[in-house]
């Protein structure tokens, strides 16, 4: 189903073919998304603070976050997006290739809204990227 309304979705990825083939997922997802790529969790929150070369970024409707990233992790953006009172209500989904209970029990404390283990096969990431895109661009209303 194609979507109405155009979102603005923050990835954080340090790895450029997972981010490239996010931004595929999306494509063939028929999201109509403007999809904004930071490398670490520092630049993360710079982007979401709009500190820096970021001044004039749009604040996000979604934030798909990794974990595992060189100078800042995901747990701490997690951490640092939950305390914050501006940004504490953006949406993140965490989208890792990390499937231990202990990452995802940590994420959830943490703050984050679901925990996708990214599938190794591709048709398998495009659907769960699809049904993510559905379920929180069709189904879920979120705060503007």
């Amino acid at each position: 189903m194609p979507y109405d309304q155009t979102f603005d979705i923050l990835l954080v990825e340090d790895d450029p073919g997972d981010a490239g083939l996010t931004r595929a997922a999306l494509d063939q997802a028929k999201l109509i998304c403007n999809l904004h790529h930071v490398c670490d969790g520092i630049e993360a929150l710079e982007f979401l603070r709009k500190q820096g070369p970021y001044q004039d970024a749009p604040t996000p409707h979604l934030v798909l976050l990794d974990l595992n990233m060189p100078r800042m992790g995901g747990r701490e953006v997690l951490e640092a997006l939950r305390a914050d009172p501006v940004l504490h209500k953006i949406p993140v989904v965490v989208l890792t290739t990390s499937d231990v209970e202990s990452d995802i029990e940590a994420s959830y404390r943490l703050g984050a809204n679901s925990f996708i283990t990214k599938p190794v096969d591709i048709d398998q990431f495009i659907d769960s990227v699809k049904a993510m895109g559905d379920y929180w661009f069709t189904i879920v209303r979120l705060p503007h």
